[in-house]
Order: C-alpha cells, then structure tokens, then sequence
C-alpha cells in the first residue's frame, strides 16, 4: 500500500483532500506545519495556527488517520519572512504563497515526509497532474513528464500559486480535489460532518494565519514620514507609436523601460509612512481626499521614500505592455519546453492568482525572458510573478524584475 502524507492545514481543502486520499486506497498520514508564532502581529486575540492545529486533528481523527505537528518555523523565517522583508524594503511586491508552495510545502516538508516513508505528498490545490511517458527505442527505458493542469473550477484554480514547482516535486506530489469545485468539496465534509465544512478560506499569509500586513512589516521597516505624489493622465508616458525600432528586442526593451519620475511631475497631496508599506495599484491605505477619482499607487521609490499616483484606474501610468524576467528568476516547469535565444512562444500568461489567462509572446533573448501581452496589463508589479500556460498546463514562470 502506498503512503502519502497530506499536508493537513486545518482548512476544508486539505481535510477532503484527505478523506479522498484514504477512500483510494492510500496509507493516510496526516501533518500539520506550525511555520509562525508570532502572535504580536495578528489580528486581535486570535492564535490562528493553535486553531488551524486544533482543527486539522479532529479531522485526522473523524478519518482515523495517525496526526502530528511539525514545526518549520526556523525554515519559514530564514526562506519567506526575511526575503519578504528584503524585497519590499528594495520597493518590491513579494509573493509569499508562491515561495511557501516552492520552499517549503514542497521542499522542506516534502522532504520530512519522504524520509517518514511517504510514497508521495498531497495537499488540497486545486489544480491536476498529469503524466505522459516516451519510451527509449534505444535501451527501452521510459522517461516521465509531468503536467501541471489548471483546476477544474475555474473560480479557485490555484496552478498559479504552484508556478515555481520542479519535475522532481510534481512527481512526488498528488492533488486529489483538483477535478472538483468549491461546492463539492464543501458539500463532502459536510456529510462527513467534519469541523472544517464552514469554515472560511484563510486570507492571511500562507501559513501564518490572519495578519496585517503593515504591522508584519514594521516589525522590520520602521515607519518613515514621505510625500504622495499625484501625476497628471497627460504626463508623457510611453507610446508605442512614436519609436521606430531597428529590431523587436529593442522596441520590447522601450516597452518595460521602468518610467522615472520626479516629485516636479506632479504635485504632492498627501503623507504616508512609508514607501515600502505600498505596491502598484494599491488603492487603499492612501487616505487622500478630495479628487474627482481616486488614487491608486502608479509607483514607489524607496530611495526618495515617494509615492507617485493617479486618478482613476485608467490612469496610462498603471499600464504596461511587456515585462522582462531575468535568467536567474527564470523557471520551467516543463524543461523540455525551455526556449532557446532568439525563440519565441505564443502562450496564455497570468501576473497575479484569478486573473483571467491573456495572450501573450514569450521572446528569449540573452539574459532573460520577455513577455508581451497582446492587451496592455494594469499594475505589473516588480517582485510577484509571471506564470505562463499552454492550454491549461502551466509551463513555466519566473519574478517580475
């Protein structure tokens, strides 16, 4: 009998994920992960993960399955927490639910449960693997590739959260609730009658439970008194019309040229404290009245510690045509696909989880990956990633640079 660990979080995901996991025929471990206890900078009296804990072992037991908590806290600090802090002090918009599935559900804890004997890992994504094999005419040895497909419910695929997997960790891994909806899986632990049935999705930080996020930040970025800056619709922003380039990487390098603003653009409206607490097309948090739209953040600099805005979601400053992903931040879920320089490839490509799929051209070049969308993307944002499909298999991905 095959043993897998499923990765138990206390939430209605996982715990049908189990329950499937059993009804196939597996050998069924359940394993919670305490990744925070910092309750400073949660919000109210609430200890998210003492819940979650709590709960995700009255499910283990409603399934009889064997339960046990393991404490990855040390790991989550040195690979999510300090680079988070590291990134949004460079003025960067960090994905902590990208970097938790890569480091550590399908790393660190990966690891723990192979060395326990686990045959593979589940978790309650919802998304799908699947598996193709080509045979060596030569020795007659077969090669396995594995694909990673969209979930079934198009409301809740979550395929973009796992962008960062390898071969290796997609071999080990199974997703049993990907072919169902939100619904059904509710509707299932409810005639389980399992004490998650109801309960809400987590909106925190993956793992760590119910957090604001300023406060979070603080604890390392000190607040520090800055000007928003709002820039009028008619500054000169970038028009693709107005250049004539010798070639397409030239015209691809205008496109994601980052824009450089001075406060003389625009006139200041308002304080806030800290640059570093805001990202690209940020709306709230700015608490500046008193304009026929509002403000949403078009750009940080960290450096002068200045918010530049605009009015409305229309504003020119919020769109981009193109990003560029450096070949350092650049991943292939599917090596076998990676394109060589001077390649192109038409795919559907995503910058942010439950944004629809949108055309667009990856072009390979010498130190990295451009993506040109065929519509014009609001907020790209420097730090979260980009994720690429062909179909529904998500293919490859890398961080926004």
């Amino acid at each position: 009998m095959e043993r897998v660990i499923v990765g138990l979080s206390g939430g209605v995901d996982s715990s049908v994920a189990a329950y499937l996991l059993k009804e196939q025929g597996y050998e069924v471990i359940g394993l919670f992960m305490k990744n925070w206890h910092d309750d400073s900078v949660t919000i109210s009296d609430e200890c998210p993960w003492l819940d979650d804990s709590n709960d995700a072992m009255l499910v283990a037991e409603k399934l009889g399955i064997p339960f046990q908590t393991v404490d990855l806290s040390e790991q989550y600090k040195e690979r999510i927490v300090d680079y988070m802090f590291d990134e949004y002090q460079k003025g960067r918009t960090p994905n902590p639910d990208v970097l938790c599935n890569r480091e550590i559900k399908f790393d660190v804890f990966m690891k723990i449960a192979l060395d326990l004997g686990a045959d593979y890992v589940a978790t309650g994504h919802y998304c799908r693997k699947d598996v193709s094999s080509e045979i060596n005419l030569v020795d007659g040895t077969s090669k396995h590739t594995y694909h990673l497909l969209g979930g079934i419910d198009n409301n809740k695929d979550q395929s973009y959260f796992l962008c960062q997997l390898s071969q290796k960790q997609l071999e080990k891994s199974l997703f049993p609730i990907g072919e169902l909806t939100k619904p059904e899986v509710r509707d299932i632990a409810k005639k389980l009658d399992l004490v998650t049935a109801d309960k809400k999705d987590s909106q925190g930080l993956c793992f760590i439970g119910k957090v604001r996020l300023p406060e979070f930040l603080q604890q390392k970025l000190k607040p520090k008194e800055g000007v928003i800056v709002e820039i009028p619709a008619e500054h000169h922003f970038y028009d693709a019309e107005s250049f004539k380039f010798e070639t397409k990487a030239e015209e691809l390098q205008q496109l994601t040229k980052k824009i450089k603003y001075s406060i003389s653009d625009g006139k200041i409206v308002g304080k806030h404290q800290g640059a570093h607490y805001f990202t690209k097309g940020q709306r709230k948090g700015l608490a500046v009245g008193g304009t026929v739209e509002p403000l949403f953040v078009i750009d940080t600099d960290v450096d002068e510690n200045v918010i530049y805005t605009g009015q409305g979601k229309n504003h020119p400053g919020l769109y981009k045509r193109a990003l560029f992903v450096t070949n350092e931040e650049l991943h292939w879920v599917r090596e076998d696909l990676e394109l060589k320089v001077g390649a192109t490839m038409q795919v559907k490509a995503r910058i942010r989880y439950r944004q629809a799929l949108e055309n667009a051209t990856l072009h390979k070049v010498e130190d990295g990956l451009f993506v040109e969308f065929e519509n014009l993307q609001s907020a790209i944002t420097e730090g979260q990633f980009v994720a690429w499909y062909l179909d529904d298999e998500l293919v490859g991905s890398g961080v926004i640079s």
